[in-house]
């Protein structure tokens, strides 16, 4: 069971809310996020585009773009290599767009997952040389490209590598680290250790986005439109990659969002029409658990080749025939992901692993481009990290998926020599391995772990508890200042403790969901709803307080079933009529 905690920051609220025109009720959530001096709630409340840092702070940021505007004076033939993810396409179109402003001779190659694996290689390298590429840009990849990037020095040809993700380096014995580099003409990476950007946490495309705009501008093809919609895709990325939502992210996806419920890509519009939502209605869980599945399905059973050329699209016709595939391709993705969960959960029990600190579950038949889902979804279940790995024609793959307490990639670079190539950061990671090296894994990584207990608790933090006399519809407006929502500024989690449920019904198409009247301890009664697991919900009222109470609630009759809460407010807008309605977030019961 996870364990509740609430945050208990301190500060003088009251001084807030009046300096900044918010309720003291805001002023605390943004304490129990970090923010708190006056600049930075300043910057919270307000920040606008004016905030994010110039492109020019990019280590290699205005060498890389000037090596790009020389080629195209030249009309060199220039080549974008990107990624096979959400966040590897966006970061391409980012580029592609923006060096088609600028006049470049620029084409795209995605890498093929099942081909190719993650990120630039050689064969790429060989075939652009025999096509006439003259030099190559990396997105979302290729700061662990040393090989593949040396291959394209030796065929002549200038790379410049631009990437977010973290800089492989070894530990010297007094444990230091050491970065290891490719030999680029240029390395476009906040991560670098003297890269004087100050936000470190942008993803690939919202990396692409800074940077493009310094070229751009540099080259006197700065088109504020232009830059808008490459503004949306990194938006889109940004969420779609998981990246935490503060800072510059935030800012990123605050304006992004607003340009997405308006933009004119094709390709973008056509996938929320097949998907059925409305562009003015559009929200970031839109672009978490819709559309952006849909674009990396095409990366994960066929070619990410398919989103990309979504987002480039010239006609309506050819952008719906798209985004239809893409669609086909996330269903069929579902139906794969759900048969090899189970098998997961079955080799968790036959294996014995569940006293394992990290779980190393191999799959042989799993399709690989669903092994990161299946660790995500096993983390979830044990919370624990986990790796999924499978089999392909050279040796094992794998994907990996950690905790808060688990540093993934540092993790990995502790047993990096059972590796052929691995990659990532704290939260997610791919590897790959020979199927000789498998149980050797999974030996070490667990004997190296240093995780203790509490550590697989998983936390549900609280911000306060609020009765429900304060829930009015100027406060759930009020709380709308605090979006977008996401990793890193997650909604507020507000509890209460001895509610009562008054009456319960379940509803919906799958009748899975738990509509509820319930009662505070002040007396006070709201419409609460339940998303999660409704007939879970139900089996446990009747284990801990018995079926006749149980059906005297569902009957709306009296009864003693009373538990405690979190919740986040909400209007419920239906037929016309407008109420207040918590969103049950998670519940407990007391023990008996």
């Amino acid at each position: 069971m996870a364990k509740w905690v609430v945050t208990t920051k301190g500060g003088d609220f009251q001084k807030i809310a009046k300096e900044f025109h918010i309720s003291p009720i805001l002023a605390r959530i943004m304490r129990n996020r970090g923010i708190e001096t006056a600049e930075e709630i300043k910057d919270y409340l307000y920040g606008s585009l004016e905030n994010l840092s110039l492109g020019e702070k990019l280590k290699d940021g205005v060498k890389a773009g000037d090596i790009l505007l020389n080629k195209i004076k030249e009309k060199k033939r220039i080549r974008i290599i990107g990624d096979y993810d959400i966040d590897g396409v966006c970061a391409s179109y980012i580029l592609w767009k923006g060096l088609l402003t600028c006049g470049a001779a620029v084409d795209t190659a995605i890498p093929d997952r099942m081909k190719d694996g993650y990120g630039i290689n050689e064969r790429l390298i060989e075939k652009a040389a025999k096509e006439g590429i003259d030099t190559i840009v990396t997105c979302d990849n290729g700061i662990a490209a040393r090989e593949a990037v040396l291959r394209a020095k030796e065929l002549g040809l200038t790379v410049i590598v631009t990437d977010h993700h973290e800089i492989p380096y070894e530990q010297t014995e007094e444990g230091e680290k050491q970065y290891i580099l490719p030999k680029a003409d240029a390395i476009v990476n906040p991560k670098q250790p003297d890269c004087p950007y100050p936000f470190k946490n942008l993803c690939g495309a919202a990396l692409a986005c800074q940077w493009i705009q310094t070229v751009m501008k540099r080259g006197g093809f700065y088109q504020e439109d232009c830059v808008k919609e490459l503004l949306s895709f990194a938006a889109f990325a940004t969420i779609g990659d998981v990246m935490e939502l503060f800072g510059e992210n935030r800012i990123l996806v605050k304006y992004g969002m607003e340009e997405m419920r308006q933009t004119k890509n094709l390709g973008l519009k056509a996938l929320m029409d097949v998907n059925e939502i409305k562009m003015e209605n559009l929200s970031p869980y839109h672009i978490g658990f819709v559309l952006g599945p849909c674009m990396n399905a095409a990366g994960r059973l066929d070619t990410a080749r398919a989103a990309l050329m979504l987002l480039q699209a010239e006609s309506e016709k050819e952008a719906r025939q798209l985004a239809e595939n893409l669609k086909e391709y996330n269903e069929e993705r579902k139906s794969l992901t759900q048969e090899f969960l189970e098998k997961a959960h079955q080799y968790i029990e036959e294996k014995n692993l569940i006293k394992d600190k990290v779980l190393v579950i191999y799959l042989k038949d799993c399709h690989e481009s669903i092994a990161g889902i299946i660790a995500g979804r096993i983390r979830e279940a044990y919370y624990k990290p986990v790796f999924v790995l499978t089999k392909g024609e050279e040796g094992v793959k794998g994907s990996g998926r950690s905790i808060d307490a688990f540093h993934m990639y540092e993790e990995m670079t502790k047993c990096k020599e059972l590796f052929t190539k691995f990659g990532g950061h704290k939260m997610a990671a791919g590897l790959s391995l020979t199927e000789s090296s498998v149980p050797a894994f999974q030996k070490k990584i667990n004997e190296q772990c240093q995780l203790k207990e509490e550590d697989f608790v998983e936390k549900v933090v609280i911000d306060m508890r609020l009765p429900f006399s304060y829930i009015t519809e100027d406060f759930v407006e009020e709380l709308k200042i605090l979006e977008p929502f996401g990793m890193g500024n997650t909604k507020p989690v507000f509890a209460e403790k001895e509610v009562k449920i008054i009456s319960g019904k379940i509803v919906g198409k799958k009748q899975k969901v738990l509509k509820m009247l319930l009662e505070d301890s002040q007396g006070i009664r709201m419409e609460g709803i339940y998303f999660g697991d409704g007939e879970k919900l139900q089996q446990e009222i009747e284990r801990i307080f018995g079926k006749e109470e149980a059906e005297a609630m569902f009957l709306g009759k009296v009864n003693g079933i009373k538990c405690m809460i979190t919740y986040y407010p909400s209007i419920n807008e239906f037929m016309g009529r407008r109420s207040l309605q918590l969103v049950v977030q998670h519940y407990a019961f007391p023990t008996v």
